[in-house]
């Protein structure tokens, strides 16, 4: 492998990142949901010398494993996961999180005497006070354990690759790696390792430690370039995998690999991309699925390697397990669209975009309409719509839907310019053109935290989609309109 390397150009990240949509990814290790309990501290207890955290906000995400399963979703990959949670109530949660993000959890098994591992995190103003852990981290019963390998079998032989991502919560036995390795053949098979033993992982294409674990493994500290190639080498040697991607924080990535004859090749490390850090959670998932994914797209490690650290230094510019989306790393690129054409979306993106949402602990709005010829009443509509959230999506009718509602003669304006003024507006975040009567499966693709009508709905039991809204936990509102503002209204004045 030549030492030298030239950056892809922005075509080609755009043509690798259109050949990553829809790629095929299995993940297999310890899946867990993620808490976060945000508010403010203002006074000490009068009980104990301990300050009073006054709870805000509760989020509950997918974690662990499952976590490199939703940055997957939101580079456009089919996922399936394998893992472990327990007959419990997080155990629902978690599988329902799933559903709504359209990974598939028919590998993920469920056990009554283990509890669904559940990391919770206290955050006052973007920063970590206390994390909350509960969990049981010992082996799993011989039983399970041949499920779950079976599982990881079946589930690796339908993916192009393959992701092994342990947390130290006994999933990835020798039997599951073995399992899953067999499964894989010679499609990539990516690994983060946490704890001995490694040699679970020979085999596999590219091992992904971080310098403190291999350096702890090894007995010696990894502090410069010189020490990350001698510690990325002797890995390669201990744990026979085809590349080792030594991640080093701010100090980037060391990448070794074999030659053809076996033995330990060349070297390479690439500078982190300098940004203020603003929270590293989370950053060497999106670097592990970057990767995989990558890879089942067809190009080489080095690129694969360089995209993941693009999109690394998107995440830690982000608070807590946010993910990152194809449109995010062109933008960080430099070839982002104009504002208001990237928010026009099809369903498929504004289903990623609203996940990435959710998972970033931000509320979702959704509300749907003609918007014919835009005027002060959906203005007026459509601002208070978007203060009842983080971001506000827009179903827009299509040009055959709007003459099945409306009649002949509408809209006045085709959908390309409608949806095009919407998008303009600094509320709307997004707007996605829908061709049935109802938004209702362009609603459950989304899943808002708040669904919006107008006042005009009576009850909202009118309000297509509210059942299902309720059902995952939101809620319908029904917004003040202007009266006498309408498009009929306009079409009326202007007959005359």
């Amino acid at each position: 492998m030549s030492d030298r390397f030239e950056e892809p150009t922005l075509d080609q990240v755009q043509a690798l990142l259109r050949a990553m949509v829809g790629r095929r990814v299995a993940v297999i290790g310890d899946v867990m949901m993620d808490v976060y309990l945000i508010g403010k501290v203002r006074r000490i207890s009068a009980e104990a010398p301990v300050p009073i955290f006054e709870i805000a906000q509760e989020e509950r995400m997918l974690g662990g494993a499952a976590n490199v399963a939703k940055c997957l979703v939101a580079l456009g990959a089919k996922v399936r996961m394998c893992g472990v949670i327990g007959r419990d109530s997080q155990g629902d949660l978690f599988l329902e999180e799933a559903a709504g993000l359209k990974i598939g959890a028919s590998g993920v098994l469920r056990d009554s005497k283990r509890p669904t591992t559940v990391k919770s995190r206290v955050v006052a103003q973007q920063h970590q006070m206390l994390r909350l852990d509960a969990e049981d981290n010992s082996a799993l019963t011989p039983a399970l354990d041949k499920r779950l390998a079976a599982q990881a079998f079946r589930a690796a032989k339908w993916a192009d690759a393959v992701i092994l991502s342990d947390y130290s919560k006994g999933t990835l036995s020798e039997a599951v790696c073995r399992a899953a390795l067999r499964g894989a053949g010679r499609k990539p098979v990516v690994v983060d390792p946490k704890d001995p033993p490694w040699t679970r992982f020979r085999g596999a294409t590219v091992l992904k430690p971080n310098r403190r674990d291999l350096g702890r493994l090894l007995g010696f500290e990894i502090t410069d370039a010189e020490s990350a190639v001698k510690a990325a080498r002797l890995a390669l040697k201990m744990y026979g995998t085809r590349h080792v991607l030594l991640t080093r924080s701010a100090q980037g990535a060391t990448l070794a690999s074999r030659s053809l004859n076996g033995r330990a090749g060349s070297s390479w490390h690439l500078a982190a991309r300098q940004r203020e850090i603003f929270d590293t959670t989370g950053a060497g998932d999106v670097i592990a699925s970057t990767v995989a994914l990558a890879l089942a797209a067809g190009t080489g490690i080095r690129e694969a390697i360089w995209l993941a650290n693009v999109a690394a230094g998107i995440k830690v510019a982000k608070f807590g397990t946010a993910a990152v989306s194809d449109q995010d790393i062109i933008d960080d690129l430099g070839g982002g669209a104009p504002s208001h054409e990237r928010k026009v979306m099809t369903r498929a993106q504004a289903a990623r975009y609203a996940a990435r949402l959710r998972n970033a602990g931000k509320r979702v709005v959704f509300t749907n309409g003609c918007f014919d010829i835009l005027h002060y009443g959906h203005v007026s509509y459509l601002e208070r719509s978007r203060r009842l959230g983080d971001a506000l999506i827009v179903g827009l009718n299509s040009d055959a839907s709007v003459r099945r509602l409306k009649g002949a003669g509408r809209p006045v304006q085709p959908a390309h310019d409608r949806e095009r003024i919407l998008a303009s507006q600094a509320c709307v975040d997004a707007v996605v053109r829908f061709a049935e009567d109802t938004p209702l499966e362009l609603i459950k693709a989304v899943r808002p935290a708040v669904l919006c009508k107008g006042a005009d709905y009576k009850r909202k039991q009118d309000v297509v989609g509210w059942r299902e809204v309720e059902r995952w936990g939101g809620k319908v509102v029904r917004v003040p309109i202007v009266q006498g503002r309408s498009t009929t209204n306009l079409i009326k004045r202007g007959a005359r």
